[in-house]
């Protein structure tokens, strides 16, 4: 007769609290040039994917953006935005954040299909991946940044230049430097005006 496997309580990680209580992202354009090594990275991509995943579909991957590869991204969000009919500034603007950050992990949304688990729920464990990696980067002592914007959703430069699928999509390119300005905190919500007790 087999036996219920033995429940191990959770221990108090006062320590992981309070960074919880303390973390806040690094800007982009405050990140220096050095970065994570392959296997520091590796293991940040790891605790990364540590994220609910309901039916474990892993609906989203990673595409790593480093070295030349910035430059090359930047050359083509630059042609793209002015595509798309951006103004030389406005094209370079955006093509200047993917020189930020030593690392750019572009975290990929890569819905599976399921009869069981919405597409909405896949983007959401996407939505985890993006701060858990930012979250893991920033434990590991470097600065991070979780950034979007069109070019995460522009179709030629997702499938033309990397890769995607037509499916696919940025969820958040995930900037990963050393940290060379220390931000000041920011406001924060009054977290009491933001929650309803349902007690009875």
């Amino acid at each position: 007769m087999s036996q219920s496997p033995a429940i191990h309580p959770l221990t108090p990680r006062p320590d992981v609290l309070d960074f919880l209580l303390s973390r806040r992202s690094r800007p982009a354009k405050t990140l220096g040039d050095e970065g994570p090594d392959a296997g520091t990275l590796s293991l940040l991509l790891t605790a990364a994917a540590r994220v609910p995943d309901h039916g474990k579909l892993t609906p989203w991957r990673f595409i790593v953006i480093e070295g030349e590869g910035r430059a090359r991204i930047a050359e083509a969000v630059a042609a793209r935005g002015l595509a798309r009919g951006l103004d030389a500034a406005a094209a370079e603007k955006a093509a200047a954040g993917f020189r930020q950050g030593a690392v750019i992990v572009a975290v990929v949304a890569s819905p599976k299909p399921s009869e069981k688990i919405p597409e909405w729920e896949q983007l959401m464990s996407a939505g985890a991946v993006c701060v858990s990696l930012v979250n893991a980067a920033l434990a590991a002592g470097w600065g991070a940044n979780w950034l979007s914007g069109w070019a995460a959703t522009d179709r030629p430069l997702l499938e033309d230049t990397l890769g995607c699928a037509r499916g696919e999509f940025v969820a958040g390119f995930v900037h990963i430097g050393r940290e060379t300005v220390t931000p000041p905190e920011r406001p924060r919500p009054e977290t009491e005006t933001l929650v309803t007790w349902v007690r009875r």
